[in-house]
């Protein structure tokens, strides 16, 4: 509930055990600040590795005018205000904003509770567009029911090595955060987070895992990223990042 603040708010509070941890992501632990938060982001948790990094694709309904992120300019260009984009995390409104900013082009945004929902309103053409991981993706792409415009990734990620980024699409610098990390809360017993960090990397370096993962779109972080000190400079890097973009 209410992007994450409810269950990381229990997260800070609990014992410092090993015993209550998160599955934290971007909307929880960066994207959080829109929120009024009992907690600090950057201090109250304990880092015990990055799991995966998620990339976020740019989709558009299967009848759509545009295939790709040109056209989709084009058309927005040719249709000043027309375009529907769906605003269900911090994160797809932001990559919106940026759209919007780059191209110098509108769209409506238009709010949904979570990326179920959203995806059912996408189906049912219902809206036109919409950022969202590649796991919720990539199986209604395969059955054609949407079409992927973007990988709104600084790279072409393993599991989606075939769609273009928006930079080799034209649109400098939009770009879509998305990962999963895990957290305890603040105080956390180092030998306690090695333990769970232990277990954490041990499942991501068994090959049914990172099959299981590449076919929900989840690219497995690198082993540096993995550990507790690679988290917390990939989160620091996160919130230098986009707080100043969310701010502003």
């Amino acid at each position: 509930g209410a992007g994450g603040t409810i269950g990381l708010a229990r997260v800070a509070r609990a014992a410092p055990d090993g015993y209550t941890i998160d599955i934290g992501q971007w909307d929880t632990h960066v994207g959080n600040i829109i929120y009024p938060l009992t907690y600090d982001l950057a201090k109250d948790f304990e880092p015990i590795g990055l799991a995966t990094i998620n990339p976020q694709l740019m989709i558009a309904r299967k009848d759509f005018p545009a295939d790709d992120l040109k056209g989709l300019v084009a058309w927005m260009k040719a249709n000043p205000g027309k375009a529907t984009f769906v605003d269900q995390t911090a994160a797809a409104r932001i990559s919106g904003i940026q759209m919007m900013q780059a191209t110098g082009t509108k769209v409506e945004f238009i709010p949904y509770r979570g990326a179920g929902p959203a995806m059912q309103a996408m189906l049912g053409g219902q809206v036109d567009l919409m950022v969202v991981q590649a796991a919720v993706t990539l199986p209604q792409a395969r059955a054609g029911t949407v079409k992927i415009l973007a990988n709104l990734s600084p790279a072409r990620p393993r599991v989606v090595p075939d769609i273009p980024t928006s930079e080799e699409s034209g649109i400098a610098g939009l770009y879509a955060s998305g990962w999963f990390g895990l957290f305890a809360p603040r105080a956390t017993p180092k030998e306690v987070v090695a333990k769970l960090n232990g277990a954490m990397m041990q499942a991501l370096a068994d090959a049914k895992v990172q099959a299981r993962f590449s076919d929900l779109g989840l690219d497995v972080a690198s082993r540096e990223q993995q550990t507790p000190e690679g988290l917390a400079a990939f989160h620091k890097a996160e919130i230098e990042k986009w707080w100043p973009v969310i701010k502003s």
